[in-house]
């Protein structure tokens, strides 16, 4: 398939809320190097700068990020505000609180409650807003999330904040939530390799109540952070060939195919990459390799 002239729309579109966006956006997190976080190179900034323009221009309007995402010498929200202020007016930018690294970009505290307003005012302050389109709340191992997501949901009648997701958790979470707030989006990982059985049922609990699903590390598999996964099964690898596709297309247009509220946020700071990327989203299985692929995460563990 020829990447350079498919676009974000190509993948269909889902509303966050009152927002709609492409079901194929864009994840913050590699822009900042070679390995996310402090553990690989530095990125080239004029690269990465370049990377999100193009998105853009690629039709690509729902980026996830975070003020966590920094590496030694850069960070996702001064980049994506340096390189996309004035801010379209169809750019949806979904950012997350609740863990917290320090400037020497260690793991400290997560926040409490009384601290979440602070995490919010630093992403306004980062990407140069005066509001956050849409917030996830990112579970940090709690058992119940409900006073933390009731701090959001203060921050959102105040104006900060449009819209509420959650990140890493169960349906029990999820319930926990919308007894509280409005909840447009989930984040769980999750992927064709990836199997779980409580966020498969999150999967199908979001489609019923019209919730969008947004599973990350959807390419990179069991490598996390650290990138793509070069580990294809043989189905993979056949269907990608039947394409004239790569593997790590046919894992991202897996993904959309799971549900017309599904939505995918590959990162990359490789411009090659994110064309590549975007034009998964018009990739289309036969029943048959659907069926294929759908067999490799039944039986994923």
């Amino acid at each position: 398939m020829t990447s350079e002239s498919i676009t974000a729309d190509a993948s269909g579109t889902w509303k966050l809320g009152d927002l709609p966006v492409h079901r194929l956006g864009f994840g913050a997190m590699r822009l900042t190097g070679s390995v996310a976080f402090h553990d690989g190179t530095p990125s080239d900034r004029t690269r990465s700068v370049a990377v999100l323009r193009k998105a853009v221009e690629l039709g690509v309007n729902h980026i996830d990020t975070a003020a966590f995402y920094f590496s030694a010498l850069r960070s996702a929200n001064e980049l994506i505000n340096t390189a996309l202020a004035p801010y379209p007016d169809d750019l949806v930018v979904v950012t997350k609180v609740g863990p917290f690294r320090d400037y020497s970009g260690e793991w400290a505290t997560p926040a409490r409650p009384d601290q979440l307003r602070g995490h919010v005012e630093e992403n306004l302050r980062q990407l140069g807003r005066d509001h956050l389109d849409v917030v996830n709340l990112r579970r940090m191992g709690q058992d119940s999330i409900a006073e933390h997501f009731g701090a959001l949901a203060e921050l959102r009648e105040a104006g900060l904040v449009r819209h509420l997701g959650v990140s890493d958790v169960t349906p029990h979470h999820l319930d926990e939530a919308l007894a509280i707030a409005p909840v447009v989006c989930v984040q769980n990982r999750w992927g064709l390799d990836m199997r779980d059985a409580a966020t498969d049922e999150l999967v199908r609990i979001c489609g019923e109540r019209g919730i969008a699903f947004v599973p990350f590390f959807a390419v990179a598999g069991e490598a996390g952070a650290g990138g793509a996964t070069a580990d294809h099964d043989d189905a993979v690898l056949a269907v990608a060939r039947a394409h004239d596709a790569s593997p790590a297309q046919v894992r991202l247009a897996w993904t959309l195919h799971q549900g017309p509220h599904v939505l995918a946020i590959p990162g990359t700071g490789n411009p090659d990459h994110l064309a590549e990327n975007v034009a998964a989203g018009a990739l289309r299985f036969t029943e048959e390799e659907l069926t294929r692929l759908n067999a490799l995460h039944t039986r994923a563990d």
